[in-house]
């Protein structure tokens, strides 16, 4: 907290030495700066020493209290009890702190405002509190017309008096107002089902009355009631379907009604005779109305805005939160501007309402998932950042949080996004993330991590000390601070897909941090943040996989799969697949039964989402690599779902599985399994027909190898009959392979090219055959060196295609574009390759797809070689 006299309150408390002795200001001094904090902070700061537990004490400071962003329950009531004997006003959220708050021993109480609220609890409080001259309670469906009764006769003292959310409001509990409050001036029974109209008419003294969003009123006969209303100068009938006639009615017979507010009125508006109604020089608001100028072209009295601020501010703010369609004009037209204007009100509640109003009609109608530009735009021009930035700077914490909400939901429009940057959004994000109200901690990392999306804010974020405010808010917030912890996750998973900040988060104990996020809470949002983080810091660093793994990252990735949100076990084959990408992991997650684990998971995602499908066929793909993993997976019983996968519509997912099925097939033992789970059908649908060339080319490579392998060396144990039956099976589905590998060389093929490049080796010939034959895609396949051997083998096969293919193969491997290239020519020189293509390509018996496809990998070889001279 920066106060404004800060430097007056250092040279007071300056001693001689130069040392600043705080507890040496005067008690007026302590008590503002006290009166600046929140009560949480102010008992903490009470509990240093004793001259600041004596001004902490003191009652002045103790008149109010928010605690609806706190975890509030009797046993911390109870602590603050002996500061409450002067506490008149108390906001709430939720059942816990409602029944909390009668052991306050507030006996001064004067107003009460909450939700969640019971009827025993309700009719308690009003029982102990009967000085209470304002009460506001809802949306709450558990209160019924029996708390009114109680109120009525608990609180003869009451001058205000607003229900949201009751089923019924009876006759008998509106007739108990009337007999035993005869100061309530103010009534709101809003969003309510059923409203005794006629009973409203016993209430003499009400000066203000809300019936909005009520749904069942008789309105020929209210509208006859309430115009006999002696006192009645306010009406707010919004989000109703009163008719015009009724609001003639109205306005036409009652002498005292000054204000009748009928926003978003769906039969009044669409009323064509609406602009004919008279309003006798009464005020009539409507969606039709230019509702922007009542604040400085209509004269009323103060008592008369004050009630009408609050009903625009509650009203719009209800609009905005039920998305009605086809408001995007009136938004873009006044209603941002209104909700602007609002924010500057210096009357309580106004802000707050209206930033939240704000925070809400941003978004787009469709889900409410999309900010939409032009609401972001018109507050950005209408100066909208600034003013939330200062409330977000604001000693009330209703206030502060409604702010911060507004200003992070702005940010996740990119040109907005700029403007809270370059407003110094950034700081005060992090600044609030550090409190320990809830609501503002949650808005504030939110911010966070929708600005965190943009790489231009990354920057900005970890030099003003975001990463370590992040992880430090990960450590010291309980596993059941959902919203929170999911924010903060989301943020340093954003800031993770940097390298140089996945690197500053692994430093930082990030990746412990969020391993143990993911073992401790259960819930589906932060966990899937919480993973993704551990992904992005596993795709970056190599440094970051050891630490992955001494975390215990791992461990639990492999628990997340077995997690009853789909989402979450989404994540986790994705955080696996990326981790599998290296041999020490792909080895790490093997020993700590990630292979069973995935197996399990693909067995179950059957009839999942192709997303999960696509990510866990990947992250099998990635541990197939290495052998012992892929004669794991067959064991386990892997392959018949990655057959399942390999046979799905979406290329994404068959493409993957494909790749696992090639490395699979590269073991003789997982041969049968395949052949004999119906994968040679699949592959070659694949193979044949996927829109995805990367993917047929898989296909045809486990094609191959399967068509390749030593029947003799693996066939299973059995009787004669049932090997000679597994025997068939296998021919046939060879003979089917060798077929479909053939189409598919064909096809990569082209004869006038090959033809011309028979005759002329010249490098424009052979640049014209690869036009066709090379396949971009497979720039990023990796082979081993027994597979590369395997390939070379295969040129000396006495099958055409096999050797047709083998040098179609290694031409993808070897060709410059590739990222492993290098390597694969290595592999291959070593290996003698050469020799061997030079046989093949000078053969007069070979078919022209081997003496072709051989021309271009010894070209690609001679090209690496020269390379490697070039650099040495």
């Amino acid at each position: 907290m920066v106060f404004k006299n800060h430097s007056v309150w250092r040279k007071v408390a300056m001693k001689d030495n130069g040392f600043v002795d705080w507890t040496s200001l005067p008690d007026d001094a302590m008590i503002q700066l006290f009166s600046l904090l929140n009560y949480h902070d102010r008992a903490n700061l009470s509990a240093t020493c004793k001259a600041w537990r004596i001004v902490g004490a003191s009652k002045c400071l103790w008149t109010s209290l928010d605690i609806r962003g706190y975890k509030f329950n009797i046993t911390m009531a109870v602590c603050l009890s002996p500061r409450c004997v002067n506490l008149q006003q108390v906001r709430f959220r939720g059942a816990e702190s409602a029944d909390a708050i009668n052991h306050l021993n507030a006996m001064n109480l004067r107003d009460i405002s909450g939700d969640s609220i019971t009827d025993d609890t309700l009719t308690m409080l009003v029982s102990r509190h009967k000085d209470l001259r304002c009460i506001q309670v809802g949306p709450d469906d558990k209160v019924t017309s029996g708390s009114i009764k109680a109120i009525a006769f608990y609180c003869p003292k009451l001058k205000q008096l607003r229900l949201s959310g009751i089923k019924d409001v009876l006759a008998d509990s509106i007739n108990a107002l009337a007999n035993y409050c005869p100061n309530l001036v103010d009534i709101g029974f809003i969003d309510c089902l059923n409203v005794d109209g006629v009973a409203l008419g016993h209430v003499l003294s009400v000066r203000f009355l809300s019936v909005a969003g009520t749904s069942n009123m008789k309105w020929d006969v209210a509208s006859h009631v309430w115009c006999k209303l002696p006192e009645l100068i306010g009406l707010d009938v919004s989000r109703t379907d009163i008719s015009s006639t009724a609001v003639s009615m109205l306005l036409s017979s009652s002498r005292s009604l000054k204000v009748l507010c009928a926003l978003n009125c769906p039969v009044l508006e669409q009323d064509i005779t609406v602009n004919t109604v008279k309003t006798e020089g009464k005020l009539l608001l409507g969606l039709f109305s230019d509702i922007r100028n009542v604040f400085s072209d209509w004269g009323c009295s103060n008592e008369i805005m004050t009630w009408l601020k609050w009903i625009l501010s509650h009203t719009l703010l209800r609009i905005a939160k039920s998305s009605p369609q086809n408001l995007d004009y009136f938004w873009l037209k006044q209603g941002v501007a209104l909700f602007l204007s609002l924010l500057q009100c210096s009357q309580e509640d106004i802000p707050e309402m209206a930033a939240s109003g704000l925070a809400t009609c941003i978004f787009a109608n469709e889900g409410n998932a999309i900010i939409d530009p032009g609401k972001a735009e018109a507050v950005v021009k209408n100066g909208g950042i600034p003013l939330l930035l200062d409330l977000a700077k604001s000693w009330e914490e209703g206030i502060q949080s409604a702010a911060t909400k507004a200003i992070s939901n702005l940010s996740a429009d990119p040109n907005a996004a700029k403007t809270v940057s370059d407003e110094g959004g950034i700081g005060i994000f992090i600044e609030l993330a550090r409190s320990k109200n809830r609501q503002i901690s949650e808005a504030a990392t939110g911010g966070l991590w929708n600005l965190s999306v943009g790489e231009e804010h990354k920057a900005a974020i970890t030099e003003a000390g975001g990463i370590k405010t992040l992880v430090d808010i990960i450590s010291d917030w309980s596993s059941d601070s959902d919203g929170v912890l999911e924010c903060s996750a989301g943020a340093l998973a954003n800031l993770a897909a940097n390298k140089k900040y996945s690197t500053e988060i692994a430093i930082a104990g990030g990746v412990q941090l969020l391993a143990t996020l993911i073992n401790n809470c259960k819930f589906r949002g932060v966990q899937e943040q919480a993973t993704r983080g551990l992904v992005n810091l596993a795709a970056h660093s190599v440094r970051n996989g050891p630490n992955a793994r001494e975390a215990g990252a791992l461990e639990a990735l492999i628990q997340l799969t077995c997690s009853p949100h789909e989402g979450v076990r989404q994540v986790a084959a994705g955080a696996l697949w990326h981790l599998s990408l290296t041999n020490v992991n792909r080895e790490a997650i093997a020993a700590a039964g990630g292979v069973e684990a995935l197996v399990t998971l693909a067995q179950s995602s059957l009839n999942a989402s192709q997303c999960l499908q696509g990510m866990v066929a990947g992250a099998l793909w990635g541990l197939s690599m290495s052998k012992a993993n892929s004669i794991a997976i067959g064991r386990e019983g892997g392959i018949p779902p990655l057959i399942v996968f390999a046979h799905s519509n979406s290329h994404d997912v068959h493409e993957v599985a494909a790749g696992a099925l090639w490395n699979l097939a590269f073991d003789h033992s997982n041969v049968f399994w395949i052949v004999e789970e119906g994968g040679i059908p699949v592959l070659a649908r694949l193979c044949s027909s996927s829109e995805s060339r990367k993917a047929r080319f898989m296909a045809a490579l486990a094609l191959a190898y399967i068509c390749y392998g030593r029947t003799n060396e693996f066939a299973p144990t059995g009787t004669s009959s049932e090997n000679t039956s597994k025997s068939v099976s296998l021919d046939e589905a060879r003979t089917t392979a060798l077929k479909h590998i053939e189409a598919f060389i064909l096809t990569s093929s082209d004869p006038q090219a090959f033809a011309a490049a028979v005759v002329s080796s010249s490098r424009a010939a052979l640049d014209q055959a690869i036009e066709r034959a090379y396949i971009l895609e497979t720039g990023f396949l990796r082979c081993s060196e027994a597979e590369i051997g395997r390939f070379i083998t295969m040129l000396r096969s006495s099958s055409s295609i096999l050797k047709a293919f083998a040098a179609f193969a290694l031409l993808q491997f070897t060709d410059p574009q590739g990222r492993n290239a290098v390597y694969h020519a290595s592999l291959m020189l070593d290996a003698g390759a050469v020799k061997v293509l030079r046989a093949a390509a000078a053969s007069a018996n070979e078919p022209v797809e081997v003496k072709i496809f051989a021309k271009i990998v010894l070209r690609n070889l001679e090209y690496h070689q020269q390379e490697t001279l070039y650099l040495v």
